[in-house]
């Protein structure tokens, strides 16, 4: 294929972004992540459940102190993102075929059905069951949306939108204001916004009402929901087949 063919497939593809793929969609479920965040941390155990590198670290200074069943206790939410990772990674082939609903709107359904059921759960239940669920969500939506239009995301942590901010700015200096990277540069830190923002509603619902806070996730998952399902069922069910980008 020629140069030119090329770069006008490219600019095609730019102006077909799946609905799973929008800014807005990913800034929802940034919240959300957020949301998760500060749920496990404040009152299910202490533990960071929408990302693993502050566990892996916990475990290794457990493994290092000689404590094990600390250990023990952070290799469990490990072992739920890896599980998490390879769901999400083996399911949405088959889901597809059956040119019903895409995967991510059936996993934006599966997290909605689990925050119901963890807000329904009493106090007294062990906390590792919230760790593992909110584990393997998480994993499942940050191997299942990676690309807003074209950029690489997170939904449940901030370390790379951090770096990409930092990145966008310098790019945008040196190119003396150019919009793409101006633009880049405040989408990351929107991202970052709004998963403080999440994390900050939840910690504020978590004191009020305890292990029924993760209900307040509910309403940006329905929104991503009702969206998603209505592209799939009507807007963009000729692309039903198709992979997002970065897939």
């Amino acid at each position: 294929m020629k140069k030119e063919e090329l770069l006008q497939q490219d600019a095609e593809d730019k102006e077909n972004y799946l609905e799973c793929e929008k800014w807005w969609i990913f800034a929802l479920l940034m919240f959300v992540g957020g949301f998760y965040g500060a749920y496990t941390y404040s009152i299910r155990g202490g533990v960071f459940c929408n990302a693993q590198t502050a566990n892996f670290v916990l475990f290794a200074m457990a493994v290092g102190n000689g404590k094990w069943s600390n250990a023990f206790y952070y290799f469990i939410p490990m072992t739920a993102y890896l599980l998490g990772a390879v769901v999400s990674e083996a399911v949405p082939k088959p889901i597809k075929k059956r040119r019903l609903i895409r995967w991510d709107t059936l996993l934006i359904l599966i997290e909605m059905i689990t925050v119901i059921i963890l807000g329904i759960l009493p106090e007294r239940i062990p906390f590792q069951v919230s760790q593992i669920a909110i584990n393997f969500i998480c994993s499942m939506q940050y191997n299942t949306f990676r690309q807003a239009q074209g950029v690489p995301m997170a939904t449940t942590f901030c370390t790379n939108h951090l770096r990409q901010t930092g990145v966008a700015i310098v790019k945008t200096v040196q190119k003396h204001g150019e919009k793409t990277q101006l633009n880049r540069a405040l989408n990351h830190f929107k991202m970052l916004l709004v998963f403080v923002l999440g994390g900050i509603l939840s910690t504020i619902l978590c004191r009020l009402f305890e292990g029924k806070a993760i209900w307040g996730a509910l309403v940006p998952l329905g929104i991503v929901f009702i969206d998603l399902l209505y592209a799939d069922l009507k807007k963009e069910h000729e692309y039903i087949e198709k992979t997002p980008h970065g897939h």
